[in-house]
Formats: C-alpha cells, structure tokens, sequence
C-alpha cells in the first residue's frame, strides 16, 4: 500500500517534471557546448530532487508533529507543544488549536488529580465509615480509615471480599437512609445507613457510609449527666460548706463549757456526725465530678506489657494472671489508662471473690486494632443494660462511676469497652479495643 509520504513525494517530484523536460530539451537543442549542458543537467535535476525533498518535508514534518503531540495526548502527557503556531496560517492555526487543546486538558487533569486528593483526605479523616461495591461482582473496591478500624483488618485484607464476608450485606438492602443494628469490630451496635451509587471506569458501583449512631447517642447522654454532675455539685457544696463550718464551730463551743452531762454527750455525737456525714458527701461528690472533669489524653508511647504488669501489681487481694502477647506500643495517655485498667481488675476480682475463681488478663494485635481482655470466673454478668449508666451499681458501698470512668476513657482515645459473659465458662470478660 502507499503511503502517505511517498504520495506527497511522488506530487513533490512530479510538479516541475514537465518545466524541467521543457528546459532539458532547450539545453541540449541550443547548440551549447558539452560541458555547459552537463554541467546545467546536472544543477537542473538536483534543484529538481532538492525542491521535491523540501516541499515533503514542508508537508509531512507538521503532520509528524500534530500525531506525537496527539500521542501525547492519549499518554496524557500535556507538557508538548507545537512551535510556529501561526494562527495566519491553516496548518498554523491546527497547531494553535492542538496546544490550546493540551493547555486545557492539562487544566483539567491538575483539577482531577487535586479533586481526587481532596477526596481521599476527606474520606481518610471522616469518622464515618465508607465502603464502595461493584456492583456486578459484589466486590469491596473502596474503604476509608474509619472502615478498616470498624472490620479491625487492613484495606489488603478487605478489597475483593464481598459485603456478606464482611457482615454488611443487610446494609445493602432496603431502603435507606434507616437506622440497623450489627455486630461489627466486636461490638453490637446501632448504625445510620445511607448509600449512593457512581460509575468508576465504566462500571456501575455502591457505596455504603455507616454512622455510629450508638456512641452519639452515648455521649449526649454523658454530657447530660456531666451537667447534671456539675449543677448537683454546685448547689450541694452550697449547703456543706456551712453545715461544716457550723459543726465545727459549736464544737468549739462545747469544748470551752457548758451543757454539761447527758446533753453535752448527745450534742458531740450529733456534731460528730454531721461532720463526718459532710466529709463523707464531699468525697462522694468528688469521684462523680471526675466524670465531668476527665481531661483529653495527653499521648505518648505506652508499653503495653510493663503497663500490664504494672497495674497488675497493684492488685493484692489476689494474683492475676497475665497471658502475655505479642509486643505491642499504644500511643495514649498513661495515667487514663492505668485508671481504666485499675477498674477492670477490680471489678472482675470482685467477682471472682464470690466464687472463690481466677482473673487472667491477655491482650493481642492486628495491624490496625489492639485488643485487652480482661477474664473473671465469676458468676457472670448481672443486668446488662445498666452497666454503662452513671451511679448504677450492684455492688454495696460502689459508687456506680467505675465502669462509665472506663469507657469514656476508652472512646477518648478512639476505641470502645464492651463487657460480654464467657462463652466457655461462667464469668465475664471485659474487652478493650483501641487502635494501633
């Protein structure tokens, strides 16, 4: 087949054939000398030659230039451009179009790649979980940070599976927005489920956000009774700062004289009480406002096992066991979580106490998810939808705080406390997640 080049080679060459005919037979009929008419044969043919070659190149070189700047194009590579781009001109004026084109287009891919950036910081730091499904296989192809700490795996272990393998089938169903309940990352709770559905390379894809509608609810409730805390503390530290100042008072003045006998025996125990029920009430007020008074984690590496074993130590109605695990390093604030941990012990030794059994602590590690259980033999748990209520105890002389301290801490530093019965035994475990 011919090409397109030896065509314009073939006009090129073919457009003065007939002059330089014309002026061959002239030269050679005149009756000039040899050595003349050699010598213009040849200047004439190799001005031939040399005009065919140039026209080509005037005609083929721009056509070379417009298919590697299209080329680029398809590469995506707009940093080409076409110079004597002479908007005069008709070839000019292809080229002018060809690198306003590319400018354009290279507007728009800065645009993309910055939208797209914007995007995935977005769904990176959103604290709601994102998953996007093809639609025709039923496979993950999209899942932000709050999704892979809501399943514990990292994004590897999640893309390709499908929404049944990872618990999320019934989010796919039904109408939505709607608010269900599901069991993910370790933890039974309620979640607002919106979809929305977008092609991505042609395909057609669904993408689910869940929200943690349960821990909104949780912390509405516990700034509730964080304002409750700080009104009955208010008003009450009103009324016993004077009640003290009283009982101490007339303390004094029973102790300069008179009522003598029987009367001053009954006015010192009185006293004696009053002050001590006041001191008593203030130390009670006190570890209630601890939950409106908790500060923000102030975070710096913590050894998980000296932090263990350190906690552990301070438990001397028994021993605890410690099932060590896998090294592991939180960044979290030391002091909240030796507290936490303090009342996770104590709590399960005293219910094991009660049965006369055991408390072992183990923790273990994934990529993205740290978990520490705490393990009693005791008689199991009790009523269950109380346990996270402030001032709900089941134990005499408990203020009803502990628990409520732990899971506060817990969610500050961005993971959850459940307590569940033990599957294999009687007694309960206490579960902390927190992220890696």
């Amino acid at each position: 087949m011919t090409t397109h080049e030896r065509q314009v080679t073939r006009l090129a060459l073919a457009a003065p054939l007939p002059a330089l005919a014309v002026a061959l037979w002239l030269l050679w009929s005149g009756g000039f000398e040899p050595r003349t008419q050699w010598t213009l044969t040849v200047v004439l043919v190799g001005g031939w030659l040399a005009s065919g070659f140039i026209l080509r190149e005037h005609v083929v070189r721009p056509l070379q230039t417009m298919s590697n700047m299209l080329a680029a194009i398809r590469e995506q590579d707009y940093s080409l451009r076409a110079r004597r781009a002479n908007p005069d001109d008709a070839l000019g004026l292809a080229m002018l179009e060809i690198n306003t084109l590319m400018d354009e287009l290279r507007e728009r891919r800065l645009g993309a790649l910055e939208a797209t950036a914007l995007l995935r910081r977005v769904m990176a730091e959103i604290d709601v979980a994102v998953f996007a499904f093809d639609d025709q296989t039923g496979a993950l192809r999209v899942v932000n940070a709050s999704g892979e700490r809501l399943i514990g795996q990292p994004a590897e272990r999640l893309l390709g599976r499908r929404a049944e393998d990872l618990g999320l089938a019934e989010c796919l169903r039904g109408d939505a927005p709607r608010v269900v309940e599901l069991a993910l990352g370790g933890e039974r709770a309620r979640w607002e489920v919106r979809r929305g559905a977008f092609r991505q390379g042609g395909r057609p894809h669904q993408f689910v956000v869940l929200a943690d509608v349960s821990r909104a609810l949780r912390d509405e409730e516990r700034r509730a009774w964080q304002r409750l805390v700080r009104v009955l503390g208010h008003e009450i530290n009103n009324s016993i700062t004077p009640i003290k100042s009283l009982a101490d008072r007339l303390q004094e003045l029973l102790r300069r004289g008179p009522p003598q006998g029987a009367l001053r025996e009954d006015l010192e125990r009185g006293l004696a009480v009053i002050s001590s029920r006041s001191e008593g009430l203030s130390r009670f007020l006190a570890s209630y406002t601890r939950l409106a008074k908790l500060p923000p984690p102030r975070r710096s590496p913590v050894d998980v096992e000296a932090w263990v074993e350190r906690v552990v130590r301070l438990e001397v109605r028994m021993r605890v066991e410690i099932v060590a695990g896998p090294p592991a390093t939180l960044d979290a604030d030391g002091d909240q979580l030796d507290q936490l941990l303090i009342n996770l012990i104590a709590n399960a030794v005293d219910a094991a106490q009660a049965t006369g059994g055991g408390v072992r602590v183990r923790w273990s590690r994934e990529t993205v998810r740290f978990e520490l259980v705490v393990e009693d033999d005791g008689p199991g748990l009790p009523e269950t939808a109380n346990l996270f209520v402030p001032f709900f105890t089941t134990k005499p002389g408990g203020t009803g705080i502990g628990l409520v301290l732990s899971r506060q801490i817990a969610e500050a530093h961005g993971g959850a406390l459940t307590l569940v019965a033990r599957r294999d035994a009687s007694g309960c475990e206490a579960r902390l997640v927190l992220p890696c």
